[in-house]
């Protein structure tokens, strides 16, 4: 297991009206040993005019005490990532001092911050934790907003245990960006650009374990970012986006297993798939709305009963998103959201691990890589070996196949090169959306069956029309299906040696 005994320090995010009562938690207050100490805290950012920092992922920080800073506000794309990371500080600069990676030009002020710093000691049972709460506002020149973060010091073990125990009741989350970046796209009215978002990249790994470091601590925080721009009005790419993400995540679960298959993953694992639960429900009505529904509406544009059935869809839909976001705002989400930190920060597989267990996380990720590799594309290629004899069930579970396939190849692609691995990904991802979309008429039926209304003719007339459709879109597409099957052969294998 890591070493849980040195201290470190990890950084939350807390909305501002929740910021205010963590001296007041009867958790905080069991822990708390002596009285918290308060000062102002002020805290400045400069960039030149051109942002030539920023686009660097970097900022100069001037707090209003003590020297300037150059921070890193971004990760580099090849860079280990876990959630609650704090900006890694590159350097002191004097004074008046510019950077080089300014290359010469002048700093200007982007954005400050201004407000109150809280401190105080924790006692849990696995040791001392420093506690410093800082709230207060973003200013820019056109524009402030309220901000709060928590940093919690300490060993691993009980740094974890303070934060459990806020996050049971308050809405403690790892922070989406750096206050820095928080202040550029004030400043700049832009978003805030998040720390990680897509596949990961694993080009710098040399190891197994390297790898499942890289890609886990990666798609943890791709589920935090992409879940925090979950809402009502919000369009279905979120929804979407977070549930690729958790099944990226459990799929290097499993890529992995071997080497890091332990009781602390396979209880994450399971509440990944309670999450997934979920979600489905919230996706599966924004692709009928966003679909087949669309499709008939502008074969049907005037037709009240299609316009009557769109409407009873978008009821559940809400419905389905109301769930959706009752788990967010939930203890057990945030606590699922350190517990996923905790493990790429533990490392529980190495805990009691025999020799070849070592060994094999110590294996180089490219012969790791290849062997898992090979194993997924021969079981692939056998299941889908009669394509055009297969039946609707076997169509699906080559269709899971090929998701395996495709998740695996983006773990190890960038290892081997990512250009090698390219059209490789194309093509499995033709395959995924010929079988995908057979799988998406067969789900739009069981949804517009949920929407029948026992005695109301017209609706009985709608959910007909859908699963008409529904039953024409498969024919269609199973031809696209058996092209992309085709097109995808043993050249493209990018991993092999040979």
């Amino acid at each position: 297991m890591a070493d849980v005994a040195e201290p470190l320090t990890l950084e939350f995010e807390l909305p501002a009206e929740a910021a205010g009562r963590l001296g007041r938690l009867p958790a905080v207050a069991a822990l708390r040993q002596g009285r918290a100490r308060g000062a102002a805290v002020s805290l400045m950012w400069f960039d030149t005019v051109d942002g030539r920092l920023a686009a660097a992922g970097l900022a100069v920080e001037a707090p209003s005490r003590g020297p300037r800073l150059l921070l890193r506000t971004l990760p580099k794309a090849t860079e280990t990532w876990h959630p609650c990371r704090p900006p890694s500080v590159l350097r002191l600069l004097a004074a008046d001092e510019t950077p080089q990676e300014a290359d010469g030009d002048a700093l200007a002020a982007l954005a400050a911050f201004a407000g109150r710093q809280q401190s105080m000691r924790l006692d849990t049972p696995q040791g001392a934790v420093q506690a410093v709460l800082v709230e207060g506002r973003l200013r820019s020149l056109a524009a402030e907003c309220p901000a709060a973060r928590l940093s919690l010091t300490g060993p691993l073990p009980a740094v974890l245990a303070a934060a459990r125990a806020i996050a049971a009741e308050l809405p403690l989350l790892p922070p989406l960006a750096a206050l820095a970046e928080e202040g550029r796209a004030l400043a700049s009215g832009q978003a805030r650009r998040a720390h990680r978002l897509g596949a990961p990249d694993t080009a710098a790994a040399t190891t197994a374990e390297d790898a499942f470091l890289a890609a886990a601590g990666h798609l943890v925080e791709v589920v935090r970012q992409q879940s925090a721009r979950i809402r009502h009005d919000a369009p279905p790419e979120p929804v979407h986006q977070t549930r690729v993400a958790l099944r990226r995540l459990r799929s290097v679960f499993r890529v992995f297993r071997a080497a890091t298959d332990c009781a602390v993953l396979r209880a994450i694992d399971v509440q990944m798939r309670d999450v997934l639960t979920v979600l489905g429900p919230a996706r599966d009505w924004d692709v009928f709305l966003g679909g087949i529904i669309r499709e008939i509406e502008r074969a049907f544009p005037e037709e009240k009963r299609i316009a009557a059935l769109r409407r009873a869809a978008e009821a559940q839909r809400r419905e389905a998103y109301g769930a959706v976001l009752a788990m967010l705002g939930g203890a057990s989400w945030r606590l699922l959201m350190i517990d996923a930190t905790a493990m790429l920060l533990a490392r529980p597989w190495r805990e009691a691990a025999e020799p070849p267990r070592l060994a094999m996380l110590a294996t180089p990720v490219a012969e790791f890589g290849r062997a898992v590799m090979d194993r997924r594309w021969h079981r692939m290629r056998r299941a889908g070996g009669d394509f055009e004899g297969l039946d609707a069930e076997a169509l699906h579970e080559l269709r899971l196949d090929g998701k395996r396939m495709r998740y695996a190849a983006e773990v190890f692609a960038p290892v081997f090169g990512a250009k090698a691995g390219r059209r490789f990904l194309r093509r499995v991802a033709a395959l995924q959306e010929g079988l995908g979309l057979a799988n998406d008429a067969a789900v739009a039926r069981g949804l517009a069956a949920r929407l029948a209304k026992t005695g109301d003719g017209g609706r009985a007339w709608a959910v007909g029309v859908v699963e008409g459709w529904s039953e024409a879109r498969v024919a269609a597409t199973r031809g696209d299906a058996l092209d992309a099957w085709r097109r995808l052969h043993g050249k493209d294998r990018f991993w092999s040696e040979g």
